[in-house]
């Protein structure tokens, strides 16, 4: 069983080498958490547990890499007022795919993880690689293009962009990757999709590799699924433990425990939607019968609602009985669409089972593609 909180990818990147600090990380973090209030040097030791002078060589360095600006001073106690630092968003960039079965969304995150654009374009995964490459290129250079024009006022750290005949070309900001997240099974480590469920000609198709190749960036790939409860769990005052269950053009769950994604030695942990709960029943894309998700999206094509949310319930239950979680979190294109029905299915269920889980509706159109983002964000901050 693996339990880790990102992995990455090749290519070049943002050049920002403060980045690389284990210590820097835990600096970046406090001050991303503070806010535009800021944190003295001070309280960055107190918090971390680092000397004063070891505080003060990591923001002198973040200080010259961009990162962090002084936002003025504190009110004197007695002795010499206190200079507050600040995290500056503008300085890195992150890049989020998401190429579900029938859509591509990408969006770009500040360095504080807020989103500042987004595209959306059709996508037909079942195209084949090339294709779906020549989307994302596409989206992202005029992802990238659109705001380097819009932002003008961002200035240049470094010479990496996306060099593509496509609309954008390049752009001067400071990105620092592209994380994308499409359905699974795929392999997260090795950055190759398995056989994506109705896609099997995805099959080890070094596609993290590729994507970093022409981007010129480094490149994350993960599950759908898993991206979303990543970013999920970066959330100020989220749970520790919880189950995102996604139900949009099919069915799977992203796990956190312990504030870590569960991905599973091969990506195949939260593989929820073919779990089998009727051992006759209709025939799954993934070759079993009477999968969860067979049931589900059969339920949703004939507009049962009812019955979707009482299947999408029985999901969730199995997996608090497995986990002993007591929060689950819903989400995806079709939950939605009709969040009230599937919320009150999904608590229906679970509390006719005597299972005290509370759920919610936790997420937005941009979920996913914000948490592949978040891929290349995290372990900045050492998540």
């Amino acid at each position: 069983m693996n339990r880790d909180k990102g992995s990455g990818g090749g290519g070049g990147g943002a050049n920002l080498p403060a980045l690389r600090s284990h210590n820097a990380a835990l600096v970046l973090d406090l001050l991303r958490g503070a806010g535009e209030g800021g944190v003295s040097r001070l309280e960055l030791a107190a918090r971390t547990g680092l000397t004063p002078q070891a505080v003060s060589k990591i923001t002198a360095r973040l200080r010259t890499e961009g990162l962090v600006a002084d936002a003025g001073r504190r009110a004197s106690t007695g002795g010499k007022p206190a200079t507050v630092l600040s995290l500056v968003p503008s300085a890195a960039y992150a890049i989020g795919l998401h190429l579900d079965r029938d859509e591509l969304t990408a969006v770009l995150l500040d360095l504080a993880g807020e989103r500042v654009a987004v595209r959306r374009a059709p996508l037909d995964l079942g195209a084949g690689a090339e294709p779906v490459l020549a989307a994302a290129l596409a989206e992202v250079a005029a992802l990238l293009g659109a705001e380097s024009r819009a932002e003008s006022r961002v200035e240049s750290r470094t010479e990496s962009g996306v060099e593509s005949g496509a609309e954008g070309g390049k752009t001067d900001l400071p990105v620092l990757g592209v994380g994308v997240a499409m359905p699974g099974p795929l392999d997260h480590r090795s950055g190759r999709p398995g056989r994506v469920t109705g896609f099997p000609e995805w099959d080890g198709f070094p596609l993290r590799e590729e994507l970093a190749r022409r981007l010129g960036l480094p490149v994350v790939l993960d599950k759908d699924t898993n991206a979303a409860a990543l970013g999920l769990a970066l959330r100020p005052g989220a749970p520790g433990s919880f189950a995102y269950v996604h139900l949009g053009t099919g069915l799977g769950a992203g796990l956190v425990l312990g504030g870590a994604v569960l991905r599973g030695g091969r990506t195949g942990a939260g593989e929820l939607g073919h779990q089998t709960v009727q051992l006759d029943g209709p025939r799954c894309d993934c070759g079993g019968r009477g999968c969860l998700e067979v049931l589900c999206l059969a339920a949703l094509a004939r507009g049962d609602l009812t019955e979707a949310a009482r299947v999408l319930g029985t999901g969730a239950a199995n997996l608090v009985r497995l986990l002993d979680i007591d929060r689950v979190l819903l989400g995806g294109r079709a939950v939605l669409a009709d969040p009230a029905v599937f919320a009150h299915g999904t608590r229906e269920l679970l509390t006719a089972l005597d299972l005290p889980a509370t759920v919610e509706i936790a997420t937005g159109p941009t979920t996913v593609a914000d948490g592949a983002a978040r891929l290349i964000l995290a372990p900045v901050f050492g998540k």
